[in-house]
């Protein structure tokens, strides 16, 4: 690419409010560049698209084969790697001209497309679990959401088992006012046992979850092995909670944390305009999703495994008042007995 052509890109960009980072790295120029066109009015200076500016010589030239050859074998290869690489071939100029050469020429894999499904009211849920970490220890998000309306819930929670999951199911389930008739997860243990699908064989799922998931009437459904992105719906939101409810705020303990997020549900989540639906979540759920759930399950999930809750200690009885006495007294009494 000739300079007139990478100047006329940079006054594109900088028209559409681009960074100049960003508008270095796409034109294929160093920031020091960039800032030194800029300060000495470069980018106004006239341009005559009929004449191809001579490449200027650099020290980099009998060396770009050897980083094209290379780059093209090993397509990952770093900058400072390659460096070290022609240093030792002899290469004495600096790094930031080959900074540039290999943003230019290092081979960008394809990007793979990922096909949005969707799916209709009722039909399905993506549930994931979150890390997050707070000054008094590290707690988990259980994020539940509906895949037709994009109406979310979220709890926190300290571990990520599988009672934690099922409890923070039938919240969810009892939020919603119902069950949607499939639940996608990612590769959770909790779920799935194995997955032998990339062999021609199909998902294990855990047992006591199958158990659970009949008591309360879906289907399970699992992403295939390192296709997470086929569950975007609820990866989204994941972001979402971190950079619209987490980050800024204060929270006191666990209990102040889950408070503001279920606050947050229903004052912002899900009465925002949705990106890819372009409605509120909860107008979508209220008025195609919320009348086509399943409807809940007569009593909570009662697993045969976890044992019964931990009983209530029991009140003490009063301690019993003895009398004391001295050694003597206890004389006299016996020589008065005599």
């Amino acid at each position: 690419m000739h300079e007139w052509e990478q100047r006329v890109l940079v006054k594109h960009y900088l028209e559409q409010g681009l960074t100049k980072a960003a508008i270095a790295e796409r034109v294929g120029v160093s920031r020091r560049t960039l800032y030194y066109w800029l300060a000495s009015g470069q980018l106004d200076r006239p341009i005559d698209r009929s004449v191809a500016y001579p490449a200027r010589a650099t020290k980099l030239d009998p060396y770009r084969a050897i980083v094209e050859v290379r780059l093209e074998t090993y397509p990952e290869l770093s900058a400072v790697r390659l460096y070290a690489e022609i240093k030792a071939a002899g290469y004495e100029g600096g790094m930031t001209q080959l900074r540039d050469f290999v943003r230019q020429v290092r081979p960008q894999p394809p990007v793979e497309e990922v096909v949005r499904f969707e799916t209709p009211p009722g039909r399905q849920g993506q549930v994931d679990f979150a890390e997050f970490r707070f000054p008094w220890g590290k707690r988990f998000a259980l994020l539940v959401v509906l895949g037709y309306s994009r109406l979310l819930w979220v709890r926190f929670y300290s571990r990520q088992t599988m009672r934690v999951l099922c409890a923070g199911l039938e919240s969810a389930f009892r939020f919603f006012g119902g069950v949607p008739r499939e639940l996608l997860f990612d590769q959770l243990r909790a779920v799935v046992i194995d997955d032998m699908r990339p062999d021609g064989g199909r998902v294990i799922e855990n047992p006591e979850f199958l158990r659970f998931a009949a008591h309360w009437g879906f289907r399970i459904r699992a992403c295939r092995p390192y296709r997470a992105q086929t569950k975007g719906k609820v990866e989204r939101p994941v972001s979402y909670v971190r950079k619209n409810l987490v980050y800024g705020r204060e929270f006191l303990d666990d209990e102040d944390l889950n408070a503001q997020a279920a606050d947050w549900l229903v004052r912002v989540a899900n009465v925002r305009v949705h990106g890819t639906t372009r409605e509120q979540p909860i107008v979508r759920f209220e008025r195609d999703e919320q009348a086509v759930l399943l409807p809940l399950a007569s009593r909570p999930y009662q697993s045969l495994l976890w044992g019964t809750p931990a009983p209530e200690l029991k009140r003490s009885r009063p301690a019993t008042v003895v009398e004391r006495r001295s050694l003597t007294a206890y004389a006299e009494l016996i020589e008065a007995s005599v």
